[in-house]
């Protein structure tokens, strides 16, 4: 588990159980944050650092569970490990295919806590460096001229520079250059290295 500046937010009416969750976490490192509602973090600034969210599912006013969607609908990455004493297994069924990484009957056995939020923040931590590099090819991409785009669309799908002259009308002295500089802007040093990144910025771009 990665634990410099990740943060662990626990969301519980329990006063109790969050001072207790809240030590034994500290005693491994990790920063923690209380909340009493899930309305309490909606409306927190959080830092942009790594982390995860321990949250109770049964709460005054919004859920756990409903706080999950809410956090869904505005594209929070942020990993949730659910605590529950009245859970069931259509309940944890439905917070795993929401996208919760654990779901945990209380009372939490110590190191199973330990253990899930560990791998709550490992994920995040991932998904945060993976979404930073995709921010760069998307930047990357946005630097091409359009005459670029179109030299790179061609290149990826294995054109010769001949076929690419033929097919946009230019000459090949310029189909080497443009290659030359969307190479240079792609900080690509291959093109299946250059492939790659259309294939992953693609793929986001479906998703969406």
């Amino acid at each position: 588990m990665s634990v410099n500046n990740a943060t662990v937010y626990i969301v519980d009416d329990d006063e109790s159980v969050r001072k207790a969750k809240a030590r034994l976490l500290k005693s491994v490192g990790l920063q923690v944050e209380l909340f009493g509602s899930a309305r309490e973090f909606l409306d927190h600034q959080r830092s942009d650092v790594p982390g995860c969210l321990l949250l109770d599912v049964r709460m005054p006013g919004l859920s756990g569970l409903d706080m999950q969607q809410r956090l869904k609908e505005t594209q929070q990455d942020l990993p949730i490990v659910f605590m529950s004493a009245h859970g069931d297994i259509p309940m944890s069924v439905r917070a795993i295919k929401a996208g919760a990484t654990d779901f945990l009957p209380k009372p939490v056995d110590d190191q199973k806590l330990l253990d899930a939020v560990g791998q709550a923040i490992d994920q995040n931590i991932l998904s945060r460096r993976s979404n930073g590099e995709l921010g760069h090819i998307h930047q990357r991409l946005r630097s091409l001229t359009p005459r670029e785009q179109e030299v790179l669309a061609l290149v990826v799908d294995g054109l010769p520079n001949k076929q690419i002259a033929n097919r946009l009308g230019i000459s090949q002295p310029t189909v080497k250059s443009h290659r030359r500089h969307l190479m240079d802007k792609m900080e690509a040093s291959s093109i299946a290295e250059l492939a790659r990144m259309v294939e992953k910025s693609a793929a986001t771009s479906t998703k969406g």
